[in-house]
């Protein structure tokens, strides 16, 4: 049996691994199942996701036109005029191209209601707030009233004038053949086309951008010379970074006085501070007798002594016109397409 079993094993292979057969083979390992290689799910070669279209990605553009291309009325103001294109601004001034705005606050202080777009005109505004030597050099020439501040360390050269009644202000705007703006152009040139709270955009207000009243005191922590230093003062004019159309200090160091007359909202105000230039109560006139007893004038814009609250393009701040109680107020002039023609003619 062992020889045939030999013989057997010879030509077939025998003994137990016989004995086993097949089975005793490595049963062929089930063919390794190619590892299911999560197949690199159709690699969706990653279709480099569709980067997000220019139009989407540069919104920049639009925003830079609206602050340089004059927008017309439309249907949206069918009484506006033509608007004028922005020409050769005079020294010292920017042009705020004409088109609409968002004017006021829906959910602002009182008197800043309703939120609403209006239409202006092309128009010119001073880059800087008139400074103490500009003011000075009117009243020398004897153009100008005599006006100013009532605190030491106010009379820098550079510094805001301040201190002026809104008489005074206006008078030296006519001087430069300019003149006050009216309370919708000094928002707009503030805020831009589209209702910015502040120069720079919707970021907080701090000493940063602008000279206000802070944890450290007025004046970003700034000591005035001499008597009562906690007081603070305003800065050098545009001693931080200009806003919209390349104006400085829309935004604190110093109240600025606007043309028009006060009232206790737009609401109130009506048509006259609706639609297109509006001027405000009796059209901006030299006397309103359709207000009340003692009418007020208005500055805006806020100061180095007062916090962030008051230091936005929306807040609106009346006062009486003879500046009594005496207050540090400043100012800016402005100029029409007019304006800016005449000045060009004369040289300025």
């Amino acid at each position: 049996m062992r020889a045939a079993c030999l013989f057997a094993a010879l030509s077939l292979g025998c003994g137990s691994e016989l004995s086993r057969g097949p089975a005793s083979d490595p049963a062929p390992s089930p063919a390794p199942v190619p590892e299911a290689r999560s197949e690199p799910a159709p690699v969706k070669i990653a279709e480099p996701e569709p980067a997000p279209e220019p139009a989407e990605a540069a919104p920049e553009a639009v925003p830079e036109d609206r602050f340089k291309t004059a927008v017309a009325g439309g249907a949206e103001f069918p009484g506006a005029p033509p608007p004028v294109a922005c020409g050769a601004a005079p020294t010292g001034m920017a042009c705020v191209p004409a088109g609409p705005f968002v004017r006021g606050s829906d959910d602002g202080p009182d008197n800043t209601r309703p939120r609403a777009r209006v239409w202006l005109q092309t128009f010119y505004m001073d880059v800087n707030e008139v400074t103490y030597a500009e003011y000075k050099a009117c009243m020398k020439a004897r153009k100008c009233p005599p006006s100013g501040p009532g605190y030491t360390d106010f009379n820098r050269p550079r510094q805001p004038i301040n201190g002026v009644k809104w008489f005074d202000a206006a008078a030296y705007c006519a001087a430069q053949g300019k003149r006050l703006p009216s309370e919708a152009q000094w928002e707009k040139a503030a805020r831009g086309p589209d209702g910015a709270l502040y120069p720079w955009g919707d970021e907080p207000a701090t000493c940063e951008r602008a000279i206000i009243k802070d944890e450290r005191g007025r004046s970003c922590g700034e000591k005035k010379l001499y008597d009562k230093p906690a007081t603070g003062r305003p800065f050098e004019v545009g001693s931080r970074p200009a806003g919209h159309y390349g104006i400085f200090d829309m935004s604190g160091n110093s109240w600025e006085w606007v043309q028009d007359w006060y009232t206790r909202s737009y609401a109130e105000c009506g048509a006259d501070c609706a639609g297109v230039d509006p001027k405000g109560p009796c059209g901006g006139a030299d006397t309103c007798k359709g207000l009340a007893k003692n009418p007020r004038k208005l500055v805006r814009g806020g100061s180095w002594y007062w916090d962030a609250s008051y230091a936005t393009a929306i807040h609106r701040r009346p006062h009486f016109a003879d500046n009594q109680p005496f207050h540090h107020f400043g100012f800016r002039c402005a100029a029409t397409p007019d304006d800016a023609a005449a000045l060009a003619k004369s040289g300025v």
